[in-house]
């Protein structure tokens, strides 16, 4: 059975293995062709127009959070179907990662989805769109960490300030200040 750092730095390198240009078998020091699914893999790399989208993941305890970005053209967005689309995408991702862990490490990736995925389109111009997705998911195999857990943003902010403000003078004038009042 593998240890938790294990798996991590399995999928980690999974993860890797989908660099840009990685569909190419000629590319590959090992003559193998990783087909990810991502729209910058299709048509000729010279002579068609690029794509800028690609994904990345993180860790948060027994979590794997799966983020897949692009950029497309607005008019697509606007068509029915585009957020199936980006759901679909993400469970690619997460296809190819256990495809390409079990052929890292030999043994079998459990990614179970937990909760909905989430979409956002910020518009960048008129034409083009900047989409994100990310989707949650429990790695199998993972028991003995614990999610990270924070105070909330304020709290943490408030307390900053106060210890701010309680460096500070106060009320005192410092002893060369001649000024009246105050």
């Amino acid at each position: 059975m593998a240890t938790t750092l294990e798996i991590i730095q399995g999928i980690a390198q999974a993860a890797a293995n989908a660099y840009d240009g990685s569909h190419e078998a000629s590319l590959n020091a090992d003559g193998d062709a990783r087909k990810v699914g991502l729209k910058r893999e299709e048509g000729h790399l010279i002579n068609d127009r690029r794509v800028a989208d690609g994904f990345k993941v993180q860790f948060n305890g027994p979590f794997l959070r799966i983020i897949y970005n692009s950029e497309t053209r607005l008019q697509e967005v606007t068509k029915g179907g585009f957020e199936d689309e980006m759901v679909s995408m993400l469970a690619e991702i997460a296809s190819f990662l256990k495809k390409e862990y079990k052929k890292i490490t030999g043994d079998s990736l459990t990614l179970t989805k937990d909760g909905e995925p989430e979409v956002l389109v910020q518009k960048l111009s008129n034409y083009r769109t900047d989409v994100r997705a990310m989707c949650n998911y429990k790695i199998g195999g993972i028991g003995d960490v614990t999610e990270v857990e924070r105070g909330s943003s304020d709290d943490r902010l408030d307390k900053a300030v106060r210890d701010w403000l309680a460096l500070g003078p106060g009320n005192k004038r410092p002893k060369n200040d001649t000024r009246k009042g105050k």
